[in-house]
């Protein structure tokens, strides 16, 4: 298949790995190896391994992914570092900068290799589907190629962009990996004021996922920005307005979440050892 996309070396196959490699295999991948301790099986060609030892050295990826648990990674770097002088690294783990794990593989070749090339991402869990936001950056030494070869294999889980300066992946952290989050505790409070008011549960789940799915799905297909439709569903003196003049009032949403946006980013600083933004 000309258009296959090259040969993966996959570093953990929990759900973000997964996630991924299920878009790769829908897509089309190359013979890769994937390592992971606890995945009972990947379909033929592909080759599932324990150990990171266990990879052939005749193996020649077309990049290499590292999906583990942040804290694990170092485990592996020894045996991962040659692999890392062919072909570029993309890493999906939260908190840890590519120049800290660009130094952690050279540390573990001999003394005068080349520096890998780290490529460092932020995906979401909508991934899982198919309808993840992914978000790169790379070390000035990644080639376009290499980044093309990037986006396109998380394109395979969703929508890719790209930022020039990694300090604002903390903001994309709190705001499209941690997003996930809010957009379903919005869903889960909707429910429960169902609830409270005199629905029947069940409908009030129905009403409130549906109703935020919808929502979802209209601002990416309908093109318009959020606040043109939030306008052209508040009819004036309605229900709506009513609503929105509540959660709308300076010390309501627009406070609470610019907080929470700033405490899901400072954490994100604190995992990374980066130093605090006031």
């Amino acid at each position: 298949m000309a258009d296959m996309l090259p040969p993966v070396l996959l570093v953990g196959c929990g759900n973000m790995g997964g996630a991924m490699l299920d878009g790769w295999l829908k897509e089309g991948l190359a013979p890769s190896f994937i390592i992971d301790r606890h995945r009972p099986s990947v379909p033929a060609p592909h080759h599932l391994v324990r150990s990171a030892d266990e990879v052939p050295d005749s193996f020649h990826p077309g990049m290499i992914v590292l999906a583990t648990k942040p804290q694990k990674v170092d485990a592996v770097m020894s045996a991962i570092a040659p692999f890392a002088l062919r072909a570029p690294v993309l890493s999906v783990l939260a908190g840890r900068r590519s120049g800290d794990l660009a130094d952690r593989l050279t540390d573990a070749l001999p003394a005068g290799s080349p520096m890998p090339v780290v490529i460092r991402a932020m995906p979401n869990t909508p991934s899982s589907i198919g309808q993840g936001m992914s978000v790169c950056y790379a070390l000035p030494a990644a080639t376009p190629t290499q980044r093309a070869l990037c986006t396109r294999l998380l394109r395979a889980v969703g929508d890719v962009a790209w930022i020039d300066h990694e300090d604002q992946m903390d903001v994309v952290t709190a705001i499209s990996g941690s997003g996930p989050a809010y957009v379903f505790l919005l869903a889960e409070l909707l429910e429960e004021t169902g609830v409270a008011q005199g629905l029947p549960p069940a409908l009030a789940r129905q009403i409130a996922r549906q109703t935020v799915a919808g929502a979802g799905a209209l601002m990416i297909q309908g093109g318009m920005d959020a606040a043109t439709l939030r306008r052209n569903v508040t009819s004036p003196g309605g229900t709506t307005q009513q609503a929105l003049e509540v959660l709308m009032a300076p010390d309501a949403w627009p406070a609470a979440l610019a907080t929470a946006v700033r405490a899901a980013a400072r954490r994100s600083r604190e995992l990374s050892g980066a130093s605090p933004v006031s």
